[in-house]
């Protein structure tokens, strides 16, 4: 069995990708499971959605949290759909045993939709400058992961999830294309304020928001977001 880490930045079809792995039988699939890890150590300059809920109810230490996914994965294969910034540190070694997937997303359109629930963030919300970094502390070490963009996945999904399940060695299921709508027993806490397109939705499909307006005001988040999702980009596999 093994752990398939899905290294991804919010409103970047993370959610779904999860749905779409849930609907595999030998397949144990984690929403966020450093999420309070990271609500717990990080400077953050906002408060999230839920957070004071998701403090009390989720492991707060890390090295209890990589314990529990890999004994997990002695089961069944575990999918973790975490976010890049949830990693604190800069050479997180655990994950140097998993297999690492990177999800990308133009950062225009990921801006634009994050902002409609936290208004101002950073470019360390967002997570594509840790995933950046993530990515080449894996190359590094001879690890270097799957990225695949959300974009290109949503022209073709069929194809694409053979691509993908090709790269990691284990068979492609026709159920991972669809999924009842209304959410999922593993969904975090914290999905009433995020999942709300995925819920509606029963398999992968382009949203309204991915075509919506930046703010303004986030046009210097986005110059400085660019080359990050540059360097990942040019190392696209599929």
């Amino acid at each position: 069995m093994k752990v398939i880490n899905l290294i991804s930045g919010p409103r970047n079809l993370s959610t779904a990708l999860m749905y779409s792995f849930a609907q595999r039988e030998e397949t144990t699939v984690l929403d966020e499971p450093f999420y309070g890890y990271y609500l717990q150590n990080a400077s953050l300059e906002i408060e999230h959605p839920s957070q004071q809920e998701i403090l009390q109810t989720m492991e707060l230490k890390e090295e209890k949290v990589v314990e529990d996914i890999n004994s997990l994965s002695k089961k069944k294969n575990v999918f973790v759909k975490g976010m890049a910034h949830h990693y604190l540190t800069e050479t997180p070694e655990f994950i140097l045993n998993w297999e690492n997937v990177i999800l990308i997303r133009h950062p225009k359109k990921l801006i634009a939709s994050f902002s409609k629930v936290i208004h101002t963030p950073t470019l360390n919300d967002i997570g594509i400058k840790k995933a950046s970094e993530l990515f080449l502390f894996l190359k590094k070490n001879g690890k270097t992961p799957i990225v695949i963009d959300s974009d290109e996945l949503l022209k073709n999904p069929e194809t694409y999830l053979k691509k993908l399940c090709g790269l990691l060695n284990i068979p492609f299921s026709e159920k991972m294309l669809q999924w009842k709508n209304g959410g999922i027993k593993e969904d975090g806490i914290w999905a009433k304020h995020w999942y709300g397109n995925v819920h509606n939705s029963e398999g992968f499909a382009v949203q309204k928001s991915s075509s919506q307006p930046l703010p303004e005001h986030l046009d210097p988040l986005l110059k400085e977001a660019l080359p990050y999702y540059e360097t990942l980009k040019g190392n696209i596999l599929l």
